[in-house]
């Protein structure tokens, strides 16, 4: 996968269908292949189905439903970055909950998108997840951390690590759907800048990715969405 996220006609980004509704599938089948860097490689009605086709095609991203017969996506998630070390699984589900929203950030997923988002917010997040990025969209992540951070009690850690004022800057961005290209922006620094603030981070917090690192922040009070 050495392509990953490159995002050409010559490379296209592969992408693997979940949803136990055929219709979803034929609509997002209809409009992914109007596009030349994306490919549709497979499609899969359940979780068990997605984790043997991901193991089988290493898709760069498994676009997946959360909620399906015989295994949700959330543990199909798990299983997939087992089976698929490589491939970025984005969350694409009806599911507002933010008991399930939560459940499946926890999950090690990439990005997290509602199924009443326009095509072009999806085509972004498909990109995004692609290329490295972690996508959360705006309005329902927001609403679901802001609420989190009141409910949490903010006792996670007796003493929250000591970042610096430049890495709180960046925590509080980690919390949008920007990418590092536009917290670069910003911030008005480089994009390695970014990542390395991002990778201390991750490593103080003792968080795998991007949105574990969020959660964590926001119920230890270290930053808040208000």
């Amino acid at each position: 996968m050495s392509d990953e996220g490159s995002g050409n006609a010559a490379n296209p980004i592969r992408v693997l269908l979940v949803d136990d509704h055929e219709l979803v599938r034929r609509g997002i089948q209809m409009v992914l292949r109007t596009k030349a860097d994306l490919l549709v490689v497979g499609e899969a009605g359940n979780g068990v189905q997605a984790v043997e086709l991901a193991r089988q095609l290493q898709p760069h991203v498994v676009l997946l439903d959360l909620k399906m017969p015989g295994m949700s996506g959330t543990y199909a998630s798990r299983a997939i970055k087992q089976v698929a070390p490589l491939t970025r699984v984005l969350i694409l589900s009806a599911a507002d909950a933010e008991q399930e929203i939560v459940q499946a950030m926890e999950g090690n997923i990439d990005g997290y998108i509602l199924k009443d988002a326009p095509s072009q917010e999806l085509l972004l997040a498909i990109r995004t997840v692609a290329a490295g990025e972690p996508y959360l969209q705006g309005a329902v992540t927001r609403r679901l951390l802001r609420r989190l951070a009141v409910n949490s009690g903010r006792s996670e850690l007796l003493v929250p690590p000591q970042l610096t004022p430049r890495e709180l800057d960046v925590l509080k961005l980690m919390a949008t759907s920007r990418s590092n290209k536009e917290m670069a922006e910003l911030l008005v620094v480089t994009e390695e800048t970014i990542r390395s603030h991002s990778k201390s981070i991750l490593t103080k917090l003792q968080q795998p990715n991007r949105m574990q690192a969020v959660l964590a922040a926001l119920r230890m009070g270290l930053i808040s969405l208000d």
